[in-house]
């Protein structure tokens, strides 16, 4: 399995899950608001902030329709989300004052440069760019790692997006199972997906969550996700598109905690007493002990015999090995009885 690095972190498995807190468009064109999202990300511990650096007219066209269950068509909705781009060298720098990785997702070739020249440590892709081959080649060639969300794809079109970051000479690639629904409901998640991009492109493979909520994301570590992705808000209550499903500051803080727990209780596979346990292990365990005053020269019967805690004498499962033999020794009633006593 290829490991990557993202600046001093390694993204592999084994390895701690990179938690990138998504602002997204939930600063609202203010730069006051951006600024608290960042304040956000660094409290709540996550390891990266990540914006959106993109333009309604070079994203879409002003003739596409709605879509289902929206109101206005996507060219409007955009351009009141868009990130004003003088402001991203004063985030990023102010992101990494709090020490967090600042990210931002490029939808065109300006903001490719524009993220190159700031020095972002990775590109992270959107899902509904993967086909975009040009533009992702564009960006692979930059060198950086890619963070390539799969959401809405097929195999085929995981393949040939890995195929043109590799054709740049760029494999630092982590894939993002990802479902772009906004929410996803928490049955269409599909975790075991992550399974079959690892197993068919044996990359470390993480999870960008949309659902609502902190389930999904925390499953998705415990099945070996290395990165995290989460959309957070100050408000849920606020307006725009992504801040109806959004984790607002608590809710952000208790996943990453919950994350690193979970980090925490998956261990090691050797199945062995911890070392916790080896403290407490003889305490708790049951060995032979005599039930009645055993005197020396006596044969021993299974009716001197009880079973019980502690575990300083023979194993029970000698038992019938003991019966039979005759005490070296007198031995006391409710006293362990220990191979040199017999």
């Amino acid at each position: 399995m290829v490991q990557v690095r993202l600046c001093s972190r390694t993204i592999g498995p084994g390895e701690p899950a990179l938690i990138i807190a998504e602002a997204g468009s939930n600063h609202n064109g203010n730069l006051e608001q951006a600024i608290k999202l960042v304040d956000v990300a660094a409290e709540a511990g996550a390891d990266a902030v990540k914006f959106q650096t993109y333009s309604a007219d070079t994203l879409y066209s002003r003739s596409t329709p709605a879509f289902p269950g929206e109101d206005e068509p996507p060219y409007k909705v955009i351009k009141k989300c868009e990130l004003p781009r003088e402001w991203q060298a004063e985030l990023a720098g102010y992101a990494r004052d709090r020490g967090l990785i600042f990210l931002s997702t490029p939808f065109d070739y300006q903001a490719v440069d524009e993220l190159d020249a700031l020095g972002v440590p990775a590109f992270k892709w959107a899902s509904s760019e993967i086909n975009d081959l040009p533009l992702l080649k564009y960006a692979a060639a930059k060198g950086k790692p890619i963070l390539l969300s799969t959401g809405m794809a097929n195999l085929a079109d995981v393949q040939e997006a890995v195929d043109a970051i590799r054709s740049t000479g760029n494999n630092a690639i982590v894939l993002l199972h990802c479902v772009s629904l906004y929410p996803t409901p928490i049955d269409q998640v599909n975790l075991r997906m992550m399974d079959t991009l690892r197993e068919a492109f044996h990359l470390p493979v993480g999870f960008s969550d949309h659902t609502l909520g902190l389930t999904a994301s925390i499953a998705a570590v415990a099945r070996g996700a290395c990165v995290i992705e989460k959309h957070f808000t100050l408000d849920r209550r606020m307006e725009g598109p992504d801040h109806k499903f959004a984790l607002e500051p608590h809710e952000l803080k208790s996943l990453v905690k919950a994350i690193r727990e979970v980090e925490a209780c998956l261990g090691r596979p050797e199945k062995r007493p911890t070392p916790g346990e080896e403290a407490k292990l003889v305490l708790s365990r049951r060995s032979i002990i005599a039930a009645v005053d055993i005197p020396k020269g006596a044969t021993i019967t299974r009716e001197m015999l009880i079973i019980k805690r502690p575990g300083y004498g023979i194993p029970p499962k000698f038992v019938d090995v003991v019966v039979g033999r005759q005490a070296r020794v007198d031995i006391p009633a409710d006293t362990p009885i220990t191979w040199d006593m017999i």
